[in-house]
Formats: structure tokens, sequence, C-alpha cells
């Protein structure tokens, strides 16, 4: 009885007791240990460019449509035993204090179309805009009890970032010069950045 007490007890964190069989099965599936985070990394990825930018209707618009045929999907290697991807990318959020949620592994990034409007006053001028999303990286030590250490890596990202700015305005970000080099005057300033 005593046995069953302490493996009820225990059986989410690992920790072994009584017979060999218990331990076995206890050091196997561990769902409550702690992760190491190590190697973090943040990168920000282009997704989407409109083909151009018109103004009609009283208003700007155009389509936003996928760029390189990269369609991003969260990932976990090699999660632990026990534990679903989906929290250790949580257990990730709750280390970097994210404001939302990081994206889980049924989520993607880079794949639709995305049609746009903007009525703005004042003259007319040349526009440029982008769909982007901010990717995360990092590598984690999971222990748990007496079983050995878990090394996996995840993949993921925070945030969709992307903008809708006038030529004459600086670009800022990998993402934004290179929706302003498509779609700004050569001489502009959100081309030259002077």
């Amino acid at each position: 009885m005593a046995v069953v007490v302490l493996g009820a007890s225990s059986a989410g964190c690992g920790v072994t007791a009584g017979s060999s069989r218990l331990s076995a099965d206890a050091a196997t599936i561990c769902a409550h240990g702690t992760y190491a985070w190590s190697g973090i990394r943040h990168v920000e990825r282009l997704t989407g460019l409109p083909d151009r930018i018109t103004y009609a209707d009283g208003g700007y618009q155009g389509v936003i449509e996928p760029v390189s045929g990269t369609v991003y999907r969260p990932t976990v290697t090699h999660p632990p035993k026990g534990v679903a991807p989906a929290r250790v990318i949580q257990a990730l959020g709750a280390h970097l204090k994210t404001d939302n949620p990081l994206a889980g592994p049924s989520e993607t990034a880079g794949r639709e179309e995305t049609d746009f409007f903007d009525e703005l006053v004042g003259p007319r001028q040349p526009y440029y805009a982008w769909e982007s999303v901010d990717l995360v990286e990092a590598d984690f030590t999971y222990t748990c009890g007496l079983n050995p250490p878990v090394h996996g890596h995840v993949h993921t990202w925070d945030t969709y970032g992307g903008g809708f700015l006038p030529c004459s305005q600086p670009s800022e970000g990998a993402p934004a010069k290179v929706a302003a080099a498509k779609l700004c005057p050569a001489g502009s300033l959100a081309v030259t950045g002077v």
C-alpha cells in the first residue's frame, strides 16, 4: 500500500519507488519537470508582399501574396515522453514572458493571401506594404525526477508583423526594406534610408 501511495503522489515527476518495475515505468513518463533554455534567437522573416498598391475608390488597395513558397510551422524536436509539444512551447512562452501565447503546433504562417484597403487623407503618394512573422528558436534541457535529461529544440513564433507606410518614411527591419525596394521609387527615403 505504501508503494502505491508513493507512486501516485510522484508519478508526474518520475520519482522511483519500491519495485524495479514501478521504477522503470515512473522513470519513462515524467510530465512536470523543469526546463533550462539556451540559444534563444529571434528572427523576423518576410511572409508576404503585394505585387503593387493602387489608389481607387478613395483608398489604397492591394493583395499581399505569400513569398518564396515557405510555410512556417511550429515544431518541437525530442519532446519529453509524456509532455505534448504544445506544453513545451507554452513553457518557452512562460520563460520569455510573452504578452500573447506562442504559436502552437496546429498553426501555420506564410500561406495565405490578404486583401487590404486603407483610406488615407492627404496628398496621394506611393506606399509600401508587407507581412512578416517574428520567429523564435530555442534549445532546451528538460529534467524530471531520476530520468536522464532530455535535450530538444523549439521553433515557433510570437507575433505576426507587417506594415503599410508611405515611401517618404524610412523602412525598419529586413522585411520592410525588401518591400520598400520592390514598391517604392528608387530615390525615396524608404529605399535609401537617408
